[in-house]
């Protein structure tokens, strides 16, 4: 691969990325680019080429053809000292499920020291304290999920892959982990995540990026993705008890206007733009 120039502010630089599994282009000329310091969520169906660009940048699985560089490195030639920048929570774990939570995290610590973080630290942060000494293959499915998490921040990754992280994690547990990957964010770690649930990118992400058919289709924040401020908003109110909706590209002026017809309070009013998962499902090119 030609050598080329990565800034200091980009943890991630991909060009005309291309992986092809016989003759179906899974990764189809990708171009993407994720700062330092940024939660980046990456969107897209199954099928997508999201996982195949998440294995090639994680070191896990060569390219055909495309430049890469993670943290100034190409990850098919990246070597000890670069792997113990990157931490990785894949979908699934292969963890002895005879070594208990605190032997696990204390045997993976050894491998960055010592810029590894305490193990009894790692262990409350992700909720296990009360099972530290119970085997992992004693664990519930979402013990199980934060454990793998345990294991990929230890070593104070400088970035962060987060494969489906929350799977199987109860709604507390959920809320519970974003605060964790808000604070390594704010520590400096990269963080770049992979996510069925439209909530957590929204939650967490600072700018999301959606991948269709091997190619990046959007990117922004999730607040701008696929020009939802622009989006036309749909009005709901009652009159005379009937339910009605309108959509419109002036919702402060339509709403004006029906004030109107009212005698202070406008019944039922609500005012909604597409949200999140309506952007992406036409972004995907499914119906909403």
């Amino acid at each position: 691969m030609t050598t080329t120039t990565i800034t200091t502010d980009t943890a991630i630089r991909v060009r005309g990325l291309r992986k092809k599994y016989g003759d179906t282009s899974a990764v189809d000329g990708l171009d993407l680019d994720v700062r330092r310091g940024e939660v980046f969520a990456l969107l897209g169906p199954n099928g997508s080429g999201k996982t195949t660009t998440t294995e090639i940048l994680e070191g896990y699985r060569r390219r055909d053809a495309g430049e890469v560089e993670v943290l100034g490195v190409d990850p098919q030639t990246g070597g000890r000292d670069w792997r113990a920048k990157i931490g990785i929570v894949l979908q699934t774990s292969a963890s002895s499920e005879d070594l208990t939570v605190a032997e696990l995290v204390r045997s993976f610590a050894v491998f960055y020291q010592p810029r590894s973080y305490d193990e009894a630290e790692v262990i409350a942060a992700v909720g296990l304290q009360d099972s530290a000494n119970v085997r992992a293959g004693k664990l519930s499915g979402g013990q199980r999920r934060r454990l793998d998490v345990a294991l990929g921040i230890v070593g104070k990754p400088e970035i962060l892959f987060l494969d489906e992280p929350t799977t199987g994690f109860d709604s507390q547990a959920r809320r519970d982990f974003w605060e964790l990957i808000r604070s390594l964010a704010a520590e400096g770690t990269t963080v770049l995540l992979t996510t069925h649930y439209l909530e957590e990118a929204e939650q967490l992400a600072d700018r999301v990026g959606v991948i269709a058919a091997g190619r990046l289709v959007a990117l922004d924040t999730p607040a701008q993705l696929g020009g939802r401020t622009q989006a036309a908003a749909t009005v709901h109110w009652l009159e005379n008890g009937i339910a009605q909706a309108v959509q419109t590209a002036t919702p402060g002026e339509f709403v004006c206007g029906l004030a109107g017809r009212f005698d202070g309070e406008i019944p039922g009013l609500t005012v909604l733009r597409p949200t999140l998962e309506d952007t992406y499902l036409r972004l995907v090119g499914d119906p909403v």
